[in-house]
């Protein structure tokens, strides 16, 4: 089986049903202007068009079988997941963007669904995990920055999220936001170029050192673009815990995590494999944008890696992580 263990998803359907749950959602805005989509959250300014890729499935079919993939690991939309608003609020529209993600993906077997949760609220979080799991959810992806636009995954009020993450040893799918909060990087298209990357390694260095992914060690946590340049980092964050045992360790903490192939340039690869092991690495591809890796194949294929290696990162691994086996993928 051939797996996409990174794309994105937020159906055509959920944008229409919040016409009738205005009530519901009183600070979040939406847009269609000639069917372009935008959403707002309280009061803020509008994401970026939300493009027809991000919104349909026959065109995400379509492309999967031109590209020879059996399966897709769909999750949301960072833009889209509204941290940043009130925390009641926040769980009514993580379980409304589940409902329709859950029924969207259920009209093909070959979707794996990962849900969104309220990060806003710890609990709350928790609770709209579990329920997910239940649903059928084959994980969740998260963004980087728990309060929209700040804030840190360390917080002790998230802590009864990562216990159930633990407990119930599930998916964790880490992905960078699109605001990284640098001036300097809003020129020459860095916030995509460089600015995902700092914001993973700044959010996961938080995790690494307050301890979580040793003390949380349960879930299968999952870091999207190779790592976001945290492999090369690795000995200078081994470093400074040598300096500071008390706090959590690097290489303990990232030798249990897994890591997707978006980094295009096949050498990064080949790095990504032998810091952390083929075992540890799922081909991805960051649909439907541009920006990602939209022939997803073709960079483990040129790879120096054994076939094996280059089996596993296909879809083996994949398999495993997300429990493809409970949802049909893997017979399509």
């Amino acid at each position: 089986m051939i797996v996409d263990t990174h794309a994105h998803y937020l159906p055509q359907a959920m944008l229409e049903g919040l016409n009738n749950r205005g009530s519901d959602f009183p600070n979040i805005d939406c847009l269609n202007e000639d069917n372009v989509w935008k959403l707002g959250f309280s009061g803020g300014p509008l994401t970026r068009p939300i493009l027809p890729g991000l919104r349909q499935s026959d065109t995400r079919l379509q492309w999967m079988d031109d590209q020879k993939i059996d399966a897709m690991v769909c999750g949301g939309w960072l833009d889209s997941f509204g941290y940043e608003i009130p925390d009641a609020e926040g769980k009514r529209w993580s379980q409304f963007i589940n409902e329709h993600l859950l029924k969207a993906c259920s009209e093909s077997d070959r979707f794996a669904p990962l849900c969104s949760v309220p990060l806003q609220n710890g609990r709350m979080a928790a609770e709209v995990l579990e329920e997910a799991l239940n649903a059928g959810f084959h994980g969740a992806m998260i963004g980087t920055q728990p309060k929209g636009g700040e804030g840190n995954l360390d917080d002790p009020d998230l802590d009864p999220f990562w216990e159930v993450a633990s407990d119930r040893k599930a998916a964790i799918y880490l992905h960078p936001m699109f605001g990284c909060g640098d001036p300097r990087l809003l020129d020459y298209a860095l916030i995509n170029t460089v600015g995902r990357g700092i914001d993973t390694i700044t959010a996961m260095s938080r995790l690494i050192f307050a301890g979580h992914l040793q003390k949380y060690s349960g879930m299968n946590f999952v870091l999207s673009h190779g790592g976001g340049g945290l492999p090369f980092l690795l000995g200078r964050l081994q470093m400074n815990h040598d300096h500071n045992p008390e706090w959590g360790n690097p290489r303990a903490s990232l030798d249990a995590c897994y890591y997707d192939t978006v980094v295009n340039d096949v050498k990064t690869l080949e790095f990504v494999c032998k810091v952390f092991g083929a075992g540890k690495v799922m081909m991805g591809s960051d649909y439907p944008f541009a920006f990602g890796d939209l022939e997803p194949r073709k960079i483990i294929e040129a790879a120096d890696l054994t076939d094996s290696d280059k089996q596993s990162i296909l879809g083996d691994v994949a398999e495993r992580i997300f429990h493809l086996e409970d949802c049909g993928c893997a017979h399509s």
